[in-house]
């Protein structure tokens, strides 16, 4: 089989196209027509020799070569613009104070973490995984540079962005699947200690929907909370970020349970024009969110 290079321009106008669920949206953002974009798309099939996009409707979905296609395009432009930075941003120095919900703490760290300490060897990197409250009480006060947190819906940081809106699921152990209303008994709920965003939803959501529920565990860490759900003491509502794989999202009619709203994340920093360390990390930690599978 003949070697064959992949062009990382034509690359980045395929997994822009992806992120942005459109290819014209993806011509707007990198500067060029859509003509152009769409000669790219075919050179892009001609190269891997296989059919990478299918028609859906209007529009276009990926084969399952695509979908091939696609993880090793992110993986490639992505060690691509590690060495661009690590070239550029050697001389880079400082010391950044990152906060983290635990949520991401084994999810998202090593990879934030490990990414940024090759670019930039010479910067410390101080991490603290804790949860909401405490990150943007840190970031107010000035303890922490930059803090990913979940949106309280009111008053939060001045300087802050909004990343994307993520489901909440309800989350029960993994391999048991059975309606938790069996039986009209409270739904046990296992939560964190309050004050708790997810909690206060859990239970406007079962209010609402007239379900009858009691607190069957309280923990005040992550690790309690998945290991009582594991253990069966009930369910409890998380998002799909860092799920161990000892539990699993329940499904809403055949467990009999009420829907959810979406919950915002958030990056906030300390200072409207940070330090470049601190600036280098937040895109890299963006860059590193934006790079996990679209969750639905």
């Amino acid at each position: 089989m003949r070697k064959i290079t992949l062009d990382l321009d034509v690359l980045r106008t395929f997994s822009t196209g992806m992120e942005l669920g459109s290819f014209a949206k993806a011509a707007e953002r990198l500067g060029r027509s859509t003509s152009a974009v769409s000669a790219q798309l075919k050179k892009l099939e001609q190269q891997a020799e296989t059919a990478i996009f299918v028609k859906a409707g209007r529009g276009l979905a990926l084969t399952e070569a695509g979908e091939t296609m696609l993880g090793y395009a992110r993986r490639m432009l992505d060690l691509n613009d590690e060495a661009i930075t690590a070239v550029h941003g050697s001389e880079l120095e400082g010391w950044v104070r990152l906060g983290l919900q635990e949520d991401f703490g084994e999810s998202l760290l090593t990879d934030v973490l490990g990414q940024f300490a090759r670019a930039h060897p010479k910067v410390r990197i101080e991490a603290r995984v804790t949860r909401n409250a405490d990150l943007l009480d840190r970031i107010t006060s000035g303890r922490l540079d930059l803090a990913l947190a979940w949106s309280s819906g009111a008053s939060t940081t001045p300087h802050y962005e909004h990343v994307l809106d993520v489901p909440m699921c309800w989350i029960g152990p993994a391999g048991e699947s059975r309606n938790w209303q069996n039986g009209g008994d409270p739904l046990p709920l296992i939560s964190l200690e309050a004050p708790c965003l997810l909690r206060t939803a859990a239970v406007n959501a079962l209010d609402r929907a007239g379900i009858p529920w009691r607190l069957s565990f309280i923990s005040p860490s992550l690790t309690g909370l998945w290991a009582a759900t594991a253990a069966g003491l009930g369910v409890t509502i998380r998002t799909p970020f860092g799920l161990p794989t000892t539990v699993q999202r329940l499904g809403l009619q055949e467990d009999g349970l009420p829907s959810l709203p979406s919950l915002g994340l958030m990056l906030h920093r300390s200072e409207a024009q940070p330090e470049p360390a601190t600036a280098r990390l937040a895109a890299i930690l963006l860059q590193s969110i934006n790079s996990i599978p679209q969750i639905k």
